[in-house]
């Protein structure tokens, strides 16, 4: 049936001839034979014609609503002016009325309207009711007008709620592009700002490395090992430096300037201790724990780590609710450095956390995301059976080449 379906939906022409064929073949049975036109063979072939031509209005209707119409007002006149009564194809008047009030141009709707309204009461005129008065006649042309009122009600609600659909169809594809611009802006914004942030601290190793090669000059020849180890210091963070670069490129930052005229230090991970005591006075539970064995990490690492940690713990406090606690984990790997942040709060939906961020620009995951992948780690975020979310992430010591 499912199939028979789809096939009728996809031919809508098909059927429309189908029923064209069967209104003929009854038209034919009931009401175009000699008896029904006083024997006359002429009429016997007009009433054929025009049994014929609204059968035609039928299968064409949808192809061409407005030119069947006009076909059919004629046809109903050539009934009245060749006195062809009335037959079963005259049911075509109804369905040309109904199409073009859901379908046709707005003209053709008037027409179709004023037409059927007219309907009954010519053919009443042109074709008495025999032994009837004329309050009866007047019952029968309400009788017979109301099936075509009817019919062009229900194409005009139909053309209004097609209408209504097309404007939310509209305005939700209008939305979802508002809403891919709106995430496009946030990637935009948030890759500047970690360009901004990663500018720092290459920054801030190169400084390094110019202090300890003015130092290694000044004490070359007096304290050899002096100088040998500020080499030493100038390789390594020459190194991580580097690392940071590879780090930046590709990262588009047009227009982009530093906001303030000095560099100031960038967060580690030693500060989301800072961060959790933080949450912890205003109120919100934290459980902290560091597992593995702590060492040096790159720059970019540590500042990704905590950005994590705090986008989380302020989803936490925004979504999570007034009694929500949460839980912090740094797990140091032998390549690689783990992050878990989880809370047992209501759970918000997903599109809420993607809305909202630490810096109060809106977009937190898509923040998340873009500073994970800038170092080449990889994160999950969702919400928990239980209740609550959780966000998991892991960041290699190393780059990824």
């Amino acid at each position: 049936m499912q199939r028979l379906y789809d096939f009728l939906r996809r031919h809508p022409s098909w059927v429309d001839a189908f029923w064209a064929v069967a209104l003929f073949g009854l038209s034919g049975l009931s009401g175009v034979n000699p008896d029904g036109v006083n024997g006359h063979h002429g009429r016997l072939v007009a009433g054929t014609a025009v049994s014929a031509v609204l059968c035609a209005v039928v299968a064409l209707r949808r192809r061409f609503p407005e030119p069947m119409l006009l076909v059919a007002l004629v046809t109903g006149l050539a009934q009245l002016v060749l006195d062809v009564e009335t037959t079963v194809a005259d049911f075509a008047m109804l369905v040309i009325t109904y199409t073009v009030a859901a379908v046709g141009e707005r003209w053709a709707s008037r027409l179709a309207l004023v037409g059927s309204l007219c309907a009954a009461a010519l053919a009443q005129i042109r074709w008495p009711a025999e032994q009837t008065g004329f309050l009866g006649q007047i019952a029968i042309v309400v009788f017979q007008t109301v099936p075509f009122a009817l019919a062009w009600v229900l194409g005009d609600s139909m053309r209004t709620r097609r209408a209504y659909f097309a404007q939310l169809e509209e305005r939700a594809s209008r939305l979802d592009k508002e809403r891919e611009a709106q995430s496009k802006v946030a990637v935009a914004a948030e890759r500047a700002r970690i360009a901004r942030e990663l500018h720092d601290v290459v920054a801030h190793n190169v400084s390094v490395m110019v202090v300890q090669a003015d130092g290694a000059a000044y004490v070359m020849d007096a304290a050899p090992d002096q100088a040998r180890k500020a080499l030493e210091t100038i390789s390594s963070t020459g190194r991580q430096a580097l690392a940071e670069m590879r780090r930046l490129l590709g990262v588009l930052r047009t227009g982009e300037h530093q906001e303030g005229g000095e560099y100031v230090p960038q967060p580690d991970v030693e500060q989301i201790d800072d961060l959790v005591e933080q949450c912890r006075s205003s109120g919100l539970p934290v459980d902290f724990r560091v597992e593995g064995t702590p060492r040096p990490l790159p720059s970019g690492v540590e500042l990704t780590a905590y950005r994590i940690v705090q986008e989380a713990l302020t989803n936490t406090r925004k979504h999570g609710g007034p009694h929500a606690g949460a839980s912090v984990r740094l797990v140091y790997f032998d390549d690689g450095l783990g992050l878990l942040v989880e809370d047992d709060g209501k759970g918000a939906p997903h599109e809420l956390y993607e809305e909202g961020g630490a810096d109060g620009q809106g977009h937190g995951l898509i923040g998340m995301r873009e500073r994970v992948g800038m170092v080449g780690g990889t994160l999950d975020a969702g919400p928990r059976p239980g209740g609550g979310f959780r966000i998991s992430a892991l960041l290699p010591l190393k780059p990824a080449h």
